[in-house]
This record gives structure tokens, C-alpha cells and sequence, in this order.
């Protein structure tokens, strides 16, 4: 009998477990309020999501009744994985993970635009390259195969008969956190980068790097959005009137910004020293800066541009169609 109670009180405790963390996934906390989970990266390019959060802008939309968590990723690999399990409801993350997850069935949905502009093609001083056709043979870096940066680079070379290993081509490719890349430069273990912003800046700021291509030249490089507010499909099912709350917020991120660039800027550097435990550079910043649009438009023919050149180049192994990935009418919503 003891036993039978002891059991008993084992699948008690077990199933009041599996409860509450049922509760916690549906996104409530503790104290039974809503809880909604915002994903961003410590990134200049994520600076709408830093004063969104400074500001008060999602708590002000989502009311005092909501509990907003603020949860950071080192790429876009992680945010995609949190967001397909419910760890995170929304955020801004690259164009170039979601078009990969949704083509392998990802239930996620762009809703905005964020930031475009700022990826730069940058070489080593130490490489000896001053043009593009010195490229040829060399080894490259980006933060991830298939990743924006990668495409939007492989696909500019292209013009110029330049193609990775990967595929056949004469470039070798290896991927890094752009903070290594300057380390890597010196060493000679890399000759050139596809790279965002700030780190194109302070390649060449702090080690003597030269931008072989600009983030005007380069592929999709003024008109692709390089990060993105994405959701959940089943989110946006169940939930629409808190989706709409979360789009109004990045809204009003993106105005303050545009609107007070100075303070928005100051926002951002203070935003990534406190998670990074590293200061910005002023000067890398206001240099950063000046290459990026921030923005909530959505080009959805560039998007599928962008996809169509991802399958071309072999990171996408069916050609995608991007109907049901976007959905831009919370935008127009108030």
C-alpha cells in the first residue's frame, strides 16, 4: 500500500509538472499573466528591437498585463531553433534563416521590414587583394553558409566567373562570429569577408581592411531587408490582435529612430555593451551608421529574387514560392 502511494503521489507531482510547463510554453508566467518572448540579436542591424525594449514601446502596446521577455542570439541558426519550438513568440533576425527554414517547412511569417543596407566585401590588408579579380583562389569568411551575407556575395561574384568551392568554383569558404574576423585577417587564416555593419567599419578602422565592393554594389545590397520581424505561423492564427500590438511597437521603433538618430544610435551602443560586455567604437558606429536604412518596408520581389539566387547557388535544394511567407497587412493595420 505504501508503494501504491508513493507512486500515486509520484504522477501527481509529474502531471502538476508537465502543467505548469504546459502553461509556461502557452506563455504565461508564474503569477498566470500573458508572457510574450521578444528574439534579437546584440547587433546594430537589430537596433529597432534595442529601443523598442528601452523605450517601453512593446509594453506600452501590450499592456501592463503582459509580461514582455527580451531573449538575445548569437545567430540566426539559434533564433530560428527558439522560435520553431515557442521559446521566443517574435522578433528580428536575417531574411537569408528564414527562407531556409520555411523551405523545409518552418510554419514562420515575415510581418515587417527592420534595417537594410551595410554588407560590405572586405579584404585583408594583409591578402595583397585591391580589386575583385583578385579574389580568385582566395579563402573567404561569412557569419554562415547560405547565410544573407553569403548570397548576397556568391551572388555578385557570379558576374565575374567567381564561385565557392562549394559548387565547383575556385573560392574556399569558412564561417566565424564576425568579432574573430580582424584575429583571422592578421593570421592570414582568411583573405577577405562578406560582412554587416558595424564590423565592415571597424575591419577597416582598426585593421587596415579595404571594401573591394560597398553595401551599395553588392547584390540586393540598397533594397533587400537584411533583418526582419518574423513570427510563428500558429501565433499569428491564434493570436492576431497581440501580433498587431507587437508590428505597432516595431513601428514606433522605427520611427524613433529616423526620427532621433543620435539617441537611437547611443541606444544601440549602450544596448550591445551591457549584453556583449563590449564597447562599440564611436567613431565604427557613426561609420556603421551612416550605411543603414532602417526601415519597416518589405520588398517581397527582392525577397523572391534573393530566394530564386539561394536555389541557383545550391543552398536551397527546392525553388521556393514566398506566398505564404509574408504577411504585410498588420502594417497597414493601426
Amino acid at each position: 500500500m505504501k508503494k501504491i502511494g508513493l507512486l500515486t503521489s509520484i504522477m501527481f507531482l509529474v502531471f502538476g509538472l508537465v502543467l505548469a510547463a504546459c502553461g509556461t510554453s502557452e506563455g504565461t508566467n508564474g503569477d498566470g499573466k500573458k508572457k510574450v518572448v521578444i528574439g534579437y540579436f546584440p547587433n546594430i542591424d537589430h537596433t529597432p528591437a534595442m529601443v523598442a525594449k528601452e523605450k517601453g514601446f512593446f509594453q506600452e502596446q501590450l499592456g501592463e498585463d503582459v509580461v514582455i521577455e527580451y531573449k538575445t542570439f548569437p545567430d540566426g541558426g539559434a533564433f530560428m531553433t527558439a522560435l520553431k519550438t515557442g521559446e521566443i513568440h517574435a522578433g528580428l533576425v536575417g531574411p537569408g534563416p528564414v527562407m531556409n527554414n520555411f523551405t523545409n517547412g518552418a510554419d514562420v511569417v515575415i510581418l515587417a521590414g527592420a534595417s537594410s543596407g551595410g554588407t560590405s566585401i572586405v579584404a585583408s590588408k594583409e591578402s595583397g587583394i585591391e580589386t575583385i579579380e583578385d579574389l580568385d583562389g582566395k579563402t573567404f569568411i561569412t557569419p554562415g553558409v547560405g547565410c544573407t551575407h553569403d548570397v548576397q556575395m556568391e551572388t555578385f561574384l557570379q558576374d565575374f566567373g567567381l564561385t565557392s568551392a562549394r559548387i565547383g568554383g575556385t573560392l574556399k569558404h569558412v564561417t566565424g562570429n564576425p568579432a574573430q574576423y580582424a584575429a583571422m585577417f592578421t593570421s592570414g587564416k582568411v583573405d577577405f569577408a562578406a560582412v554587416p555593419e558595424p564590423w565592415a567599419s571597424q575591419l577597416v578602422k582598426e585593421a587596415g581592411a579595404k571594401i573591394i565592393v560597398d553595401s551599395t554594389e553588392i547584390s540586393f545590397g540598397t533594397t533587400l531587408p537584411n533583418t526582419i520581424l518574423v513570427t510563428n505561423g500558429k501565433f499569428v492564427k491564434e493570436d492576431k490582435e497581440t501580433i498587431q500590438k507587437i508590428v505597432n511597437a516595431h513601428k514606433q521603433a522605427v520611427a524613433f529612430i529616423n526620427d532621433n538618430p543620435e539617441e537611437a544610435r547611443q541606444i544601440m551602443m549602450d544596448s550591445i555593451k551591457e549584453i556583449t560586455k563590449q564597447e562599440l567604437d564611436k567613431e565604427v558606429a557613426e561609420m556603421a551608421w551612416a550605411k543603414i536604412n532602417y526601415t519597416t518596408e518589405v520588398n517581397e520581389e527582392v525577397i523572391q529574387e534573393f530566394a530564386n539566387s539561394s536555389y541557383e547557388l545550391k543552398f536551397l535544394k527546392e525553388k521556393p514560392e514566398f506566398g505564404d511567407l509574408i504577411d504585410t497587412s498588420f502594417l497597414t493595420n493601426n
